[in-house]
């Protein structure tokens, strides 16, 4: 029996991948184009490869995405032709799509296989997505899925009895009880980045991939929270829009400026202009009345503001002040402003995170301070170094941060949470323990690949201040 034929996909911008095995012996000498057309483009979306044992449930759902990485789509969600930009690779050199692919020996474990390996090159691509067919298609690829969290968030906000009437998203009312029990839900699950450095190895998901993340027992952090609540909310074709926003960021906001970062990928001296968006939000409109949602965790409190009160927020007083909300930081409290933007800079912002930038997982957890785990009671950052002076160095400012600060702290050189802090996470949240301590091979290996080699690990684990605000703070649906 001769070896199986595998056709393997990888988009080199963000390391998405999936592989499906091909069946039909013409696939043998057809051109490579024709390969793509028939199993990237029109890929089933019955199931049938999945049946017929050509790919995993898992990988069949990676093919349908890398789909929307290639190819543009309309406001139906349907396919059209490849991105302007992007190139096709094999063996690291552009693939001629008239001819046959290349095809290489292979081997996973002791089975031999045939492989023909394509990779997608992006880097040329620009901001060219369209988003409403994008979360269109997202949903159909996996509506079960993402059916079955809404169902859920509904029912645990308002009861089973209600949530038919909740769902039918027909009143104003109906409508803001809907977003507010997805919003809710999104809050409470992790503020995280320990899902980066997980199997996936995804450095930033999309909405929809957050949505399953979420449903995993994971999170997010902002960006990724504020893109699942609209993934999700754009299925029931409610109106709204990204706010950008962040520290002591009152205003004017320098579009024009972030929109020349974002086409150059050039930050240096950029500090104070990317303070405008280290921090996203929605806004709604509801009838007419604006509705401000932040469901982001971590230490932003839970925002849902109806009319003047969202206003208010986003708003000059008589004085040129803008409102802001307080936000606890590890060592002490920031005031976060938000803005109304042309929704290019946040798509473009996410997109770009999508891969783009190949360090956003590193910046986020280190330069911006996110850490791999955040709630009102607990922060959990990695202590990477490569010598145990290094080491002294690192544990010694985080002991000087606290005790400034008045907090507690574990801190440990190697990546465990055996601590009383550490314990007291334990019996807080095990779930995310686990996948923390799970994270440390990818996250070292990551910081070498940032930083050079020889790197080891441990973990600070330091107990916040409680919030000053509860789950249920702002107005009520």
């Amino acid at each position: 029996m001769p070896p199986s034929l595998i056709l393997r996909i990888t988009d080199t911008v963000s390391g998405r991948t999936a592989a499906l095995r091909l069946d039909d012996p013409a696939d043998q000498e057809a051109p490579l184009g024709c390969l793509l057309e028939r199993y990237l483009k029109n890929v089933p979306n019955d199931d049938q490869l999945i049946r017929t044992g050509a790919i995993t449930t898992d990988g069949l759902l990676a093919m349908r995405n890398l789909q929307d990485l290639v190819y543009r789509s309309d406001d139906t969600g349907r396919l059209t032709d490849v991105f302007a930009g992007v190139k096709f690779l094999q063996e690291d050199r552009p693939a001629c799509l008239t001819q046959p692919a290349s095809i290489q020996s292979a081997a996973a474990g002791d089975t031999q296989l045939q492989l023909i390996d394509v990779a997608v090159d992006r880097t040329d691509a620009g901001y060219d997505r369209n988003w409403t067919g994008f979360h269109l298609r997202r949903w159909n690829h996996d509506s079960h899925c993402y059916e079955h969290f809404v169902r859920n968030a509904v029912a645990a906000a308002y009861g089973p009895r209600k949530a038919d009437l909740v769902l039918r998203a027909d009143t104003p009312c109906r409508q803001r009880k809907l977003i507010h029990a997805l919003a809710l839900h999104i809050w409470n699950s992790d503020f995280e980045s320990y899902s980066r450095f997980s199997d996936d190895g995804l450095r930033f998901r999309t909405g929809d991939e957050t949505v399953r993340n979420i449903a995993a027992g994971a999170g997010g952090i902002c960006t990724e929270k504020v893109q699942a609540l609209k993934f999700l909310t754009d299925h029931y074709e409610l109106e709204a829009e990204y706010l950008l926003g962040g520290p002591d960021a009152p205003g004017p906001f320098p579009a024009s400026r972030l929109r020349e970062m974002l086409n150059t990928f050039d930050f240096r001296f950029a500090k104070r202009h990317m303070r405008y968006w280290q921090h996203a939000a929605l806004l709604y409109w509801v009838d007419g009345e604006p509705l401000l949602v932040d469901a982001t965790n971590g230490n932003i409190p839970f925002l849902f503001l109806r009319g003047d009160a969202a206003s208010r927020l986003l708003a000059n007083d008589a004085e040129g002040n803008r409102p802001s909300v307080p936000v606890q930081m590890v060592a002490e409290a920031e005031d976060y402003h938000y803005h109304r933007v042309d929704q290019d800079i946040p798509q473009n912002l996410f997109f770009a995170l999508e891969g783009w930038l190949d360090d956003t997982d590193l910046v986020q957890v280190f330069e911006n301070e996110l850490g791999l785990y955040l709630s009102d009671r607990h922060y959990v950052m990695p202590l990477p170094y490569r010598s145990e002076g290094e080491c002294r160095r690192l544990t010694h400012r985080y002991e000087e941060l606290c005790r400034k600060a008045g907090l507690r702290a574990d801190l440990s050189a190697d990546w465990t949470l055996d601590g009383p802090l550490g314990r007291e996470l334990v019996a807080d949240n095990p779930t995310a323990v686990a996948r923390v301590l799970a994270a440390r091979d990818k996250l070292i290996a990551r910081y070498d690949w940032w930083d050079g080699p020889g790197h080891q690990a441990g973990l600070a684990v330091i107990a916040l201040k409680p919030s000053a605000m509860a789950p249920d703070a702002g107005q009520t649906p």
